[in-house]
């Protein structure tokens, strides 16, 4: 946990669509990943090497410096048994806990509601997106979401009925699959609207920054600008969500995945050294994660749905350096063509819970697991 005086605080960037691990950490004095891969792989020449056996995709170099500055942690083979395959189901039980039932709170939401059980800072977490997402999500646990920080474009704003009935329609969409639609009602009202006051407490943050670091024009950094900037703002925020893709590969990987992984590399430097120019850096840390891998033999021009994946942790705090063994790439280790989870996601969200928060890891993610010591 943080020495610092300082509370801790953790932002989540979600790698919605599922992210290529055998792309993203490449093994690339693995003979089987260029049998696996005769048209979607890296080639040696191009790899960002990290030791004799594994390297980072050529577009992630801020992200290879800042683990050459012990600043970056990597756990090997994240993932969940049985894993469905299912963009839904698979980010569901990431933003659940729940891999044999269909959950109806978020983990997120449980620690807002162990940070703030008196809910006296309706800004504890802060949504950045289109919608509300599933990990942030808790019956009375209010949660600021905001679209465009920079334009007040604020999915909360009460004056906007049209936007407002919008956000609830949404969360209806959400959860009366799940727990009916007299529930959805009752958790609107006692959460959601509570919820859409938060927002409005975050337009100061954009009036009160100052910044010499100049973000890149793309979506994932102004999300990560507007988390620099709230942060900044002495607001109390504790949690935040974003996400970017989308990762979902079948076909045209090369170039998308180059583009996404470029992207987001900078926009994590960039975010980091903003904090770090305001001496505010050490009080945060970064988990990035995809709700799961791809197939180890591509299709041609992309990529199927597959099962293990990376998980990064970033902030200055971090121990870096690279936690559990890559999965297996024999034939006969994969599981339907997959490369196979090692390490239960619930270990990864349990460091960060105990050791960072410094919060009982059990109740919030359902039992207990082996832990990265990353922190």
């Amino acid at each position: 946990m943080t020495t610092s005086e300082k509370d801790p605080v953790l932002v989540v960037l979600q790698l919605s669509g599922g992210n290529d691990y055998l792309n993203t950490v490449v093994p690339y004095s693995d003979s089987l990943y260029y049998d696996y891969r005769p048209s979607v792989r890296i080639t040696e020449d191009r790899v960002l090497r990290l030791d004799d056996k594994v390297g980072l995709h050529p577009s992630m170099r801020p992200i290879e410096q800042m683990y050459a500055q012990g600043d970056v942690a990597i756990v090997h083979g994240v993932g969940y048994e049985n894993s469905p395959r299912s963009h839904f189901r698979s980010m569901d039980i990431w933003h659940t806990c729940e891999p044999d039932t269909l959950g109806t709170e978020g983990w997120l939401g449980r620690v807002v509601r162990e940070l703030d059980p008196d809910k006296e800072n309706v800004a504890t977490a802060v949504s950045l997106g289109s919608t509300l997402f599933r990990a942030l999500s808790a019956p009375d646990v209010p949660v600021a979401c905001v679209d465009n920080l920079d334009s007040y474009g604020l999915l909360t704003s009460i004056s906007d009925e049209r936007r407002r009935e919008k956000l609830l329609e949404r969360y209806k969409q959400l959860y009366a699959p799940a727990i009916g639609n007299g529930p959805v009602m009752d958790f609107l009202s006692r959460t959601g609207l509570e919820s859409l006051k938060g927002a409005d407490i975050l337009k100061v943050a954009p009036e009160r920054y100052s910044s010499s670091i100049e973000y890149a024009d793309n979506a994932i950094a102004r999300k990560l600008k507007a988390i620099a900037q709230v942060h900044l703002a002495g607001l109390g925020a504790r949690i935040f969500y974003c996400d970017h893709g989308s990762f979902d590969t079948h076909s045209n990987q090369m170039g998308a995945h180059a583009k996404l992984w470029r992207d987001i590399s900078t926009g994590i430097q960039d975010f980091f050294d903003d904090l770090r120019e305001h001496d505010a850096a050490d009080n945060v840390v970064m988990l990035v994660f995809s709700e799961f891998g791809r197939r180890t033999q591509d299709n041609g021009s992309g990529t199927d749905h597959g099962a293990a994946g990376p998980s990064f942790i970033i902030g200055d705090r971090v121990k870096g350096g690279q936690y559990n063994d890559y999965p297996s790439t024999k034939p006969d280790d994969l599981e339907q063509g997959d490369l196979v989870p090692n390490n239960d996601f619930r270990g990864v969200y349990s460091t960060l819970l105990e050791d960072w928060m410094g919060l009982d890891a059990t109740p919030i993610v359902n039992g207990t697991f082996e832990k990265p010591a990353f922190l």
